[in-house]
This record gives C-alpha cells, structure tokens and sequence, in this order.
C-alpha cells in the first residue's frame, strides 16, 4: 500500500488527536467527517448549565499540547471547547474537518479494495483506512416510558440542552440523576418554581469544589519550571488510585466507602432524605460522582426527591408507580447515553458479507479496544473495554492514535493492502480482560458499563499505565498483513 487515503468519523478529542498524529509521521491523506456542525464532539453537544469535566484539566488534555492557563481544577465545557478548537488550528488539522455529515454505513467488499463509505445524504467516500471515533457517550437514550408523545409541555434531553427555554418560574421534571444531572440540577434549582427529581438509583459522591485557581497559583503554573509537569503527574496517580479502590472493593474500596459515607452524611442530616439518596450497591460498581454542590440542592424547599418508578408520561407531568401525578410543563431526560452500542447505528460490513452487529451479537469486543477480526483496516478508538473509571480518557486516546499509527506504517512498509488482527489473538485478548473483572466492584451491580448479559463492554479493568504498556508497541505477528 502507497501513503493510504484515512478517513475518520468523528471530530471529538480522538478524531483530532488521530489527525493530528498521523499527518505529523507523514500519512497526510486524513479526512475527517462529523454529523455536527463543528469540531468538539462530546464538548459541543454537552452545553447544559454547569457543564464541566470531572477530570482535572492538566490531565484532560493532550500531552503534547498543555497550557497553563486553565482556570479551574475542572475546566467548564466552553473552556474545553476552546482548547479543542485551538489545539486542531494549531497543529493544522481544523480544515480537514467536513461537517453535517452523518455516515450510515462502511462496507469493503474485498479485503484488498477500499472501504466504501456512505452517509446520509448520498454522499460516499473511499479511504483504504476507517478510523472510527464516535465514542461511548456519543447517542443520548430517551426510555422508552408510556405517553411520551403525549406530554403537552416542553421536554429535551440535557445532552441536547434547549437555551431558548426559559427556566424561571417553571415546573420541571428532571428524570435520570447521573453525571449530567448531578451537574446540571445546582445550576437550574435556585430559578425554577418547582423541581422535582425522579431518581432509579442513588450515587456515590467525593468532593468537588471547582473554584476558580487563585492569581498566584496560575502565575506559578506558568513560571515555576516543572510545576505543570508535577501537576498532572500528581493528577495521574490520584486518578489512578481511584481504580485501586474499584479493583479491591474488600480493602482498599471499603475505605473509599467510609470517605464517601463522612462527606456525604456531612452534607445531608436530613435522615429521610439521606435514606432516599443512600446507595444500595458496592461502591465503585457504578460510575463515582464527584459534586459538593448536588445534595444540597436536594435539600431547597422547592426541590423534591422522588425514588418511585416513573410508569408513565400524562400530558400534565409525570405519574410515579404509587400512582401520584407529579405536574410539571418541562421534563428534562437525564438518562444518559447508548454507551455499549459504539458506532451503531452505522452499518458495518466487512469483506465477505461479515457484520459487525453479527460479530457483536454475544457482546462488543476488539483486541485492544480498537480491531476485530474480518475488518480490514478498520480501527476504533474509545472503543470496546477502554473507558476508565478513573483517570483520562484521552491519555487512552494518545495511546491509541499511536498504535493505529505504527499499524499503518508497518503494512506500507511491507506493502501491504491492508491490516487485520489475528482471530486467535483478538480471543486470547478478550478473555483475558473478562477474565480480569471477576472480584472487582465492576461486577457487582447493573450500570451502564455492562451489556444486556451482563458483561462489562466498555471499562478497561486495569490501570492507565497498564493500558499504556499493552498498547505502545506494535506487535506485528499479531496481525495479518494482507497482499
């Protein structure tokens, strides 16, 4: 294969960072493609109040392009938009960005012939490699609850947050108490009338108190040699410290529990509501939410907690299983996202009429996160049991754009058409990582990082640094080399 035709769907951190890694080591035929209207993926869409990374700013960046000038712990969405924005200018990737381009299917018919690859508007594209980085957290989900139809006032999902809906002195129904609610319910509850909140499970909460850096310390940042560098490896190893108590929920995650049961006991004396708020499933099983600010928004008079199943929709508000109706004239879905299901609904099919959907029947897998055997060419990053429970993802997304990078390399230098991982190596490497869950806190509930059966498809189950080591160097005998 000559200097190969990339196309990459999605311009979010990975599309960028994919772009920018290959063009810098001489593959300079990168197109990327994205439904949205601009470059941000997540950061674009995601504009609700309050809207803000949990993970600390000197590590939720890139490497290779740090600043010094955030102004929080944990920058605000618009913050992160604009370092993404300005990351893609500098290092020359933002006009290779097509916009409102939705792709619906990727079919290569032969291994030794490009991908055909189509999107909604008729348009098509040719590339000999798909680098696919739509992500986890890409497709809001609606439930599907009676009479949603029927609602005769407003409803959004917070991942597609309306501004021209005026809040103040409304009724509203925020449905779902995950990441985006946990941040978006402080901002709205002081400016509404009434809020009620309809929460499936309760959370468990550390401490966030994302006040904005003092002078001093952004004038040392930028000054003090090798502060910045000390930050984000600080950063790293407290992150990683998190999957350690997610890892060994019998020692080290008891004591994580008792730090969240003080914090959170300290900010709800209430003992009733504490009893609705109160988790029933081993800590580190579900996502950990980290907010000083949500449990005493639960406490204002206007705002009511409500643990009882949401059965139906009426056109006046929301109809709990103890059959009392909540009225309200806004609902607010803050029920996540189809995080197991990766690029779908896009059509995958590779050279012999192969599926993805097929290949994923019993459960989404690829050899580092990132191939699957029967598709050419094809990589996918943010995919498959590389999402962390606690740290970056985009240290993951390096890591990745530079496997994909040495895979392209090694099949030009070898001549090759394309490249696939072995079959056999990408089961080994699966059941190795299904392997590693058992006995972690993973396991011990139902949450989004699982699938329907109940295995565990999107979180990587060790630490950033293993991820590192697995993924740095490519092993060329693990892959068939075609043509």
């Amino acid at each position: 294969m000559q200097t190969p035709k990339v196309l990459v769907v999605g311009a979010g951190f990975g599309g960028i960072a994919a772009a920018i890694e290959l063009r810098a080591h001489g593959i300079r035929d990168v197109t990327i493609v994205d439904a949205a209207d601009d470059i941000g993926g997540t950061w674009l869409h995601n504009t609700y109040p309050g809207a803000a990374c949990d993970v600390p700013s000197h590590l939720y960046s890139y490497s290779f392009a740090q600043r010094t000038d955030w102004t929080r712990l944990c920058s605000p969405q618009p913050e992160i938009l604009a370092y993404l924005h300005g990351v893609a200018r500098e290092y020359g990737v933002a006009d290779l960005v097509q916009t409102g381009v939705r792709i619906v299917s990727a079919v290569r018919e032969r291994t030794e012939e490009p991908w055909t690859v189509t999107a909604e508007d008729g348009r098509t594209w040719h590339p000999d490699v798909l680098i696919v980085a739509t992500g986890q957290l890409n497709r809001p989900i609606t439930p599907d609850i009676p009479g949603i139809e029927r609602f005769a006032g407003h409803a959004f999902h917070s991942a597609r947050w309306d501004h021209g809906h005026d809040l103040r002195g409304r009724r509203v129904a925020v449905i779902g108490t995950g990441a985006s609610a946990v941040q978006f319910v402080p901002e709205i509850a002081p400016e509404v009338a009434h809020l009620d909140v309809f929460q499936r499970s309760g959370n468990w909460f550390l401490p966030r108190r994302n006040r904005t850096f003092p002078r001093w310390w952004r004038a040392a940042i930028r000054h003090v040699p090798g502060l910045q560098r000390w930050r984000r490896r600080f950063i790293t190893e407290y992150c990683e410290m998190l999957t350690v108590l997610i890892r060994h929920p019998r020692t080290f995650g008891r004591l994580g529990r008792l730090y969240s049961t003080l914090f959170m006991r300290l900010q709800l004396r209430d003992p009733e509501l504490r009893a609705k708020v109160w988790p029933d499933y081993t800590f580190g099983c579900k996502r950990i939410l980290f907010s000083s600010h949500w449990l005493p928004a639960l406490r204002r008079d206007n705002v009511e907690l409500h643990t009882e199943r949401v059965t139906e929709i009426v056109p006046d508000g929301v109809r709990t299983a103890d059959g009392v109706l909540h009225e309200a004239d806004t609902i607010i879905w803050g029920t996540g996202f189809a995080a197991t299901e990766f690029m779908f609904p896009m059509e995958i099919v590779g050279p012999g009429g192969r599926r993805m959907d097929d290949a994923w029947a019993d459960g989404a897998h690829a050899y580092l996160g990132m191939t699957v055997p029967g598709f050419p060419s094809l990589f996918v990053l943010y995919g498959p049991n590389t999402n962390t429970s606690g740290g970056s993802i985009i240290r993951y997304l390096e890591t990745q754009v530079r496997h994909v990078r040495q895979a392209l390399v090694e099949t030009q230098r070898r001549g090759a058409s394309a490249v696939e991982v072995r079959a056999d190596v990408e089961r080994a490497y699966d059941a190795e990582v299904q392997a590693a869950f058992p006995g972690t806190a993973w396991t011990r509930c139902d949450s989004w990082y699982r699938d329907d059966t109940g295995r565990v498809v999107t979180n990587w189950p060790g630490y950033m640094r293993d991820y590192d080591a697995r993924v740095e160097r490519l092993a060329p005998e693990d892959y068939v080399f075609h043509g």
